[in-house]
This record gives structure tokens, C-alpha cells and sequence, in this order.
């Protein structure tokens, strides 16, 4: 029989005073608390299992609100997202939802959100994203990018920039997105990370590399969890470790 192993944890790092990312694995949601103890779900392998991150932007009002909207919807959601074009659907309904309780509430204008994560099918996973959250094959030895950044490259001498080109909401008027997405094939075991920049900018993947290699399930998010902070946690951290094995 196989199965989907899902470890996450969400924390607000050592500089923002609050956590305004937000998470989903499968019909269960995270939003803007903190767990650095990870917590880990077993699902067998068959109904659509999404399992995502998602950023609310800072500097900007009500990211958390944002991002425990769209983590909310693709709860809801999850089970019907059978392929690429039913996920590009239901992110397009997520960015509506985000500008329309903007709309609702002149405080919330300008909210916005990153999202990024997989829908593990029996058969292949659905890789999205729309922002700089990102996606990263942890499967073979060196770490791959499966996500792509909607982020402007940065400035000569600079290691990252906090801008992103699209996000879910994030504007005074609706702007649509175009969502990235794309479909890997299944084969055996493997193990893929959904994280937010609170991980990928303080700690480099080569590293984040090294820590996956060493460690698995719980120990391997904590670890990383640890070298974010022991970085200077300069902002919100959260990541889903999400595996695939077989019980013989």
C-alpha cells in the first residue's frame, strides 16, 4: 500500500512580531500560529491530497488574513483537484476571494499572498505556485526546483529581494495571475519540501540539501526550522516535508 507522509511547522522567525503565513495539508488548515514542533499526517495514496504554503506580504495590511483565505479555499477545494487546469482554476478563484474581502473592508486593501505546494494524485504530482514561495524536489541527492520565483532578480551584490512581480491580491484593483503549474510523474518513493522565502533566503538550498540527506520526517523539519532561526529568523518560517513511501 502507499502512502503520503506530510511534516510541517509554522513559525513566526525572531524579527516579526506576528505570523502571517498560513498552511493546508489536506482538509486540515494552519493559519498565523506556531508550531515549531512538527506535526505529521499519514494519508493513503488516492483522493487528491494538496498540501501548501502560503505568505502573506508584509508591509502590507492583513497578509495573514490573506493567506488563511487561500489556504482555506484550497481545503475546501482539495479534493476536486484532479489536474492542471482544475488547480490554475481554483487559484484564479483564490486571487478573487483575496480582492474581494479587500473590497469588503477598506482596512484589508492591498492584502495579498504568495502561495505555493503539490497535489499528490495516485499516479503524478501537481506542482503550483504563484509567487516566491517555492517548491523544491528533495527526491535524489541534490536539491530541485520545481516552483518557479515571480520575483525580479536581484540587485549586483544582493543574495535575494523581498519583491514579487505576482501574488494572490496584493493591488489596489484586480490583477489576474498566471499560475505556474505543472505535472511530475510518480514513481516509488520520493520527497518534495513546500517552504516560504522565511526559509529559503536565511538558509541556501545547498544547505537545506545537506539537512534533508542527513535527517527525515520530524528531526529533518526541525533542522531546518533550527538553521532558519540560528540565521536570524528574519522572517515568518514555514515548510511541509511531504513524502511518499510503500508499506510492504
Amino acid at each position: 500500500m502507499r502512502y503520503v507522509t506530510v511534516t510541517a511547522l509554522s513559525h513566526p522567525g525572531l524579527v516579526r512580531d506576528h505570523n502571517e503565513d498560513s498552511l493546508v495539508v489536506g482538509p486540515w488548515t494552519l493559519c498565523g500560529t506556531v508550531t515549531e514542533n512538527p506535526q505529521t499526517f499519514v494519508f493513503p495514496l488516492g483522493t487528491p491530497l494538496v498540501v501548501a504554503v502560503a505568505d502573506g506580504i508584509g508591509g502590507q495590511p492583513g497578509g495573514e488574513v490573506a493567506s488563511a483565505l487561500v489556504v482555506r479555499h484550497l481545503a475546501s477545494y482539495g479534493p476536486s483537484l484532479d489536474g492542471e487546469e482544475a488547480v490554475r482554476d481554483v487559484l484564479n478563484v483564490c486571487n478573487e476571494a483575496v480582492y474581494a474581502a479587500a473590497d469588503r473592508d477598506p482596512s484589508l486593501t492591498t492584502m495579498g499572498t504568495t502561495v505555493a505546494g503539490v497535489v499528490v494524485l495516485d499516479e503524478s504530482l501537481l506542482v503550483f505556485n504563484v509567487g516566491d514561495s517555492r517548491v523544491l524536489d528533495a527526491s535524489a541527492d541534490d536539491l530541485r526546483r520545481l516552483s518557479v520565483d515571480d520575483s525580479p532578480a536581484p540587485a549586483p551584490g544582493q543574495r535575494t529581494t523581498s519583491l514579487v512581480t505576482q501574488a494572490l491580491g496584493g493591488a489596489h484593483r484586480f490583477s489576474a495571475v498566471t499560475p505556474h503549474v505543472t505535472t511530475s510523474p510518480l514513481s516509488g518513493a520520493g520527497r518534495w519540501l513546500a517552504c516560504t522565502d522565511g526559509l529559503t533566503d536565511p538558509v541556501p538550498e545547498e544547505s537545506l540539501g545537506d539537512l534533508l540527506r542527513a535527517h527525515d520526517g520530524g528531526r529533518a523539519a526541525f533542522e531546518m526550522w533550527k538553521s532558519a532561526v540560528a540565521a536570524g529568523g528574519p522572517d515568518n518560517i514555514t515548510l511541509a516535508l511531504i513524502g511518499i513511501g510503500v508499506d510492504e
